[in-house]
C-alpha cells in the first residue's frame, strides 16, 4: 500500500525522471513526501512561471518531458506562461497541479479552478486524476502524449484526497519505442518535386532534432546542392559556418533572405510550421495562393495543408525524413549560383553595422561568437536585444540555442538555470534585456541554491525597447508606459552571492566576461547601452522620424 504521492513519485522514477522543478504548495504535500527518498532532485524555484520555463527548457534539451509541480489557483495561473512556451515551441513537458479535495468541488473553495477548462485550449491534453488507483495509467499516458506526434505540454490536476489516499496498484512501465516506416520512397518523391525548380529553398524547424539529424541535414544539403534556412529561433539545427546555410527567418529578418523566400519556386519544409514570424505576417507567402511547389514534412499529420497548399505532404518526424534524404544519390539540380548568392546575402547581413554608444551590442555578440566554446549554450527571452544575438552570433552545433518561439519575455534566465543544471560542464550564457530580465530575476536565488552558474549579460537601456520602437513608429514622440527604473544589477548579483560587474565601455567587456566565468557561480554583467541604440539597423531618433513621416 502506498499513498498517491508515493505512487506518483515512483512512476516518475520509472520513466527516468532525475529532476523536477517546483514551487511547493500544501495541495501536493504527499508528492513532496514521495519525492523525499526517490532519488529525484527537486529544484525549488521562486515563482511558478520560472519553474515552468525551467521545465520547458529541460524538455528542449533532452527531448523528454520536463516536469513541473505547482499548487492550485495562483500557482497554476503563474505557470501558464511556461505551458504556452511549450505549446508554441513543440516541447514535451508535464505540469502537475495540486488541486482541492474532490468533496469540495463547485463551492468556489479556496483557490478552486477547473484546470481542465483552463488549460484545455493551451495544452495537448489537460486532465484530472480522480482515483488513486489510476495514477500510473494517467502518468504513462501523459508521457506518451507529451512526446508523440508534435510534442507539447500535458497538464494533470491532482486532487488532495487522491494524493493522500492509499492504494495497492502495480507500477506501469514506460511504453516501448514506436516504429516508423521506411521513408526512402517518400524522400525520392520529395526530390522529384524539387528537381524541376530553379530557386528551391529548404526551411528547417520544429521538434525532435538532434546532433545526428544536423549531420544528416548537412550531408543532404551538400549532396543535393540546396540552400538551408532556419526557422525562427532554430539556428542551432545546422552549423551556421556551413556554405549551404543561408540564415534564419526571424522577426528582424535579413531582407535579402526574405526576398529569396518570396521568389523561391519550391520549398522543402522540414519540421517547421512556417508560421507568421517566418513569413513576416504571411506577406512573403500568401496562404490563399502562393504559386510554389511545397513539400511539407511535419510530425502532426494535420499540419501539412492546414495553412499552405502542398504538392507533397509527409507525416513524419523531420529527422527521420532527413535521414532518408541523406541517403539519396546524385545532385538534385544546378543550383550552385543560387546557393552561393544566398550565402553571400547571409555574410552581408552578419557584417556588424555600428550602433551608437560606448558599449555596442553588435560588438559584444561578435566577441561572444568568436570566443565562447563551440558547445556553449546561449539563452534569451524577448526584446530588441535578441535581434543583435540572432543576427551576429554564429551557432556551431545542436542545442546551443534555447529561445522561445512564443516570444515570451523572462524566458532566458530560467532556461539558463535549467541548462546549467543539466550541463554543468558547459558554458551557459543568458543574453537579456533589462525589462526581460526583471520578469524572472528572482530565480537568482534558485541558481545559487542549486549550483547553477550561468553568466547573464543584461543589455540595460532603461526601457521596454521593442514596445518603444513600435510606439515611436506609430505615435512618435508620445512616450507612454515604456520607460523602466532599474536596480544596480551588479550589486543585485552580489546580494544573491554571485558575481556582478558593470560594463560602460566596450574595451572592458572581454576581461569582465572572463572574470565572471572564473568566479564559478551565477554572474551578471550589466552592459549600459546607449538609449539611441534601438535595433541593429535603426536608432531611436530614426524610428521617431519614420513615425513622423508616416503621420505626414
Amino acid at each position: 500500500m502506498r499513498h498517491g504521492g508515493q505512487i506518483l513519485a515512483d512512476q516518475l522514477r520509472l520513466h527516468g525522471v532525475g529532476r523536477v522543478f517546483s514551487v511547493p504548495g500544501e495541495s501536493f504535500l504527499a508528492v513532496l513526501d514521495g519525492l523525499h527518498e526517490s532519488g529525484i532532485r527537486n529544484v525549488v524555484c521562486r515563482q511558478e512561471g520560472g519553474a515552468a520555463m525551467m521545465a520547458e527548457a529541460q524538455g528542449k534539451m533532452t527531448g523528454e518531458p520536463g516536469i513541473c509541480f505547482v499548487t492550485r489557483g495562483p500557482g497554476a495561473t503563474n505557470a501558464a506562461a511556461g505551458v504556452h512556451v511549450a505549446r508554441q515551441d513543440s516541447t514535451p513537458m508535464i505540469l502537475f497541479i495540486g488541486q482541492i479535495d474532490q468533496g469540495h468541488r463547485d463551492r468556489e473553495a479556496f483557490q478552486e479552478v477547473d484546470f481542465r477548462a483552463m488549460f484545455g485550449p493551451l495544452a495537448k491534453w489537460a486532465a484530472e486524476i480522480e482515483t488513486t488507483e489510476r495514477i500510473p495509467e494517467y502518468v504513462a499516458r501523459a508521457f506518451r502524449v507529451a512526446t508523440s506526434g508534435r510534442p507539447g505540454p500535458v497538464v494533470l490536476s491532482l486532487p488532495e484526497d487522491v494524493l493522500n489516499e492509499e492504494a495497492e496498484v502495480p507500477d506501469r512501465a514506460p511504453a516501448g519505442p514506436t516504429l516508423g516506416p521506411d521513408w526512402s520512397g517518400a524522400a525520392r518523391e520529395a526530390m522529384e518535386v524539387l528537381r524541376g525548380a530553379e530557386r528551391p529553398l529548404v526551411v528547417v524547424g520544429g521538434p525532435h532534432w538532434s546532433a545526428e539529424a544536423g549531420a544528416d541535414l548537412v550531408r543532404f544539403a551538400e549532396a543535393q546542392g540546396l540552400p538551408v534556412a532556419a526557422g525562427f529561433r532554430r539556428q542551432d539545427y545546422m552549423d551556421n559556418r556551413h556554405p549551404n546555410y543561408v540564415g534564419d527567418l526571424n522577426v528582424g529578418v535579413n531582407p535579402r533572405l526574405a526576398k529569396r523566400l518570396r521568389e523561391a519556386d519550391a520549398l522543402l519544409l522540414l519540421g517547421t510550421r512556417l508560421g507568421d514570424i517566418e513569413t513576416q505576417g504571411y506577406t512573403l507567402l500568401d496562404p490563399r495562393g502562393h504559386g510554389k511547389r511545397i513539400v511539407h514534412v511535419h510530425p502532426d499529420a494535420d499540419e501539412p495543408g492546414r495553412v499552405w497548399g502542398t504538392e507533397l505532404a509527409v507525416a513524419a518526424r523531420a529527422p527521420d525524413f532527413v535521414a532518408a534524404l541523406a541517403q539519396l544519390n546524385g545532385a538534385g539540380g544546378d543550383w550552385g549560383e543560387w546557393v552561393k548568392g544566398a550565402r553571400a546575402d547571409y555574410e552581408w547581413w552578419r557584417t556588424p553595422q555600428e550602433t551608437p554608444g560606448t558599449v555596442k551590442q553588435e560588438q559584444v555578440i561578435a566577441w561572444l561568437s568568436a570566443n565562447l566554446p563551440e558547445d556553449a549554450i546561449l539563452t534569451n527571452g524577448a526584446g530588441n536585444f535578441a535581434a543583435f544575438l540572432h543576427r551576429y552570433f554564429t551557432y556551431k552545433g545542436y542545442r546551443t540555442q534555447l529561445a522561445p518561439t512564443s516570444g515570451s519575455m523572462g524566458y532566458g534566465f530560467p532556461a539558463a538555470v535549467a541548462a546549467s543544471l543539466e550541463c554543468p560542464d558547459r558554458c551557459v550564457v543568458c543574453v537579456a534585456g533589462d525589462g526581460d530580465f526583471q520578469m524572472t530575476l528572482n530565480e537568482l536565488s534558485t541558481a545559487v541554491q542549486f549550483g547553477a552558474k550561468p553568466v547573464v549579460i543584461v543589455m540595460n537601456n532603461g526601457r521596454y525597447g521593442t514596445i518603444r520602437m513600435h510606439q515611436e513608429r506609430t505615435y512618435p514622440g508620445r512616450v507612454s508606459g515604456t520607460d523602466l527604473a532599474n536596480p544596480d544589477y551588479a550589486a543585485l548579483a552580489r546580494a544573491y552571492g554571485g558575481y556582478g560587474e558593470v560594463v560602460t565601455r566596450m574595451e572592458e567587456f572581454p576581461h569582465a566576461f572572463l572574470r565572471a566565468r572564473e568566479w564559478g557561480t551565477v554572474a551578471i554583467l550589466e552592459c549600459r547601452v546607449d538609449s539611441e541604440a534601438l535595433t541593429p539597423s535603426q536608432t531611436l531618433s530614426a524610428a521617431r522620424a519614420q513615425g513622423m513621416k508616416a503621420r505626414g
